[in-house]
């Protein structure tokens, strides 16, 4: 049986909870996320040889700036908007280990749920999804699924 996903980004759900996250953080943060994931993809494509020169750069960036819808929640900003649709871009392969990369943006830039910090180990957060529902995440098993 084939599983139905709604949106490009469910498939990965290290990526869908990082994107759950970071639809529910201020305009501000999403968009110094956004600067830091647009950083990350350019780094990733020149590691797997996907960028080669500036040009390559240049013409992603201007892929991701192409308005292609007004009803996603990334699309009422254009820095975030650009970094999900370069995202979207990436070859499944880059943009798996982009999803750890932004996971660990996300969780450093957004203050989640500091009441119950202190009952986690250094290597866990509480991530709050849209629902209000917490999630313990566990950086270290992110890393090994790698």
């Amino acid at each position: 049986m084939k599983e139905f996903y709604s949106r490009w980004y469910d498939k990965d759900p290290v990526l869908s909870m990082s994107m759950r996250t970071l639809a529910n953080s201020d305009d501000a943060t999403q968009i110094q996320v956004a600067l830091n994931l647009i950083k990350v993809i350019i780094e990733h494509n020149i590691k797997s040889n996907e960028f080669k020169n500036v040009e390559d750069i240049m013409s992603a960036v201007e892929e991701g700036v192409i308005q292609k819808g007004v009803n996603r929640w990334y699309d009422l900003e254009k820095t975030v908007r650009t970094a999900i649709q370069m995202l979207e871009k990436c070859s499944p392969e880059t943009r798996q280990k982009v999803a750890l990369d932004m996971a660990q943006i996300v969780i450093e830039n957004i203050v989640i749920d500091k009441d119950n910090e202190d009952e986690l180990d250094d290597n866990q957060v509480n991530v709050i999804d849209l629902s209000g529902e917490t999630t313990v995440l566990d950086l270290d098993k992110l890393k090994e699924n790698e």
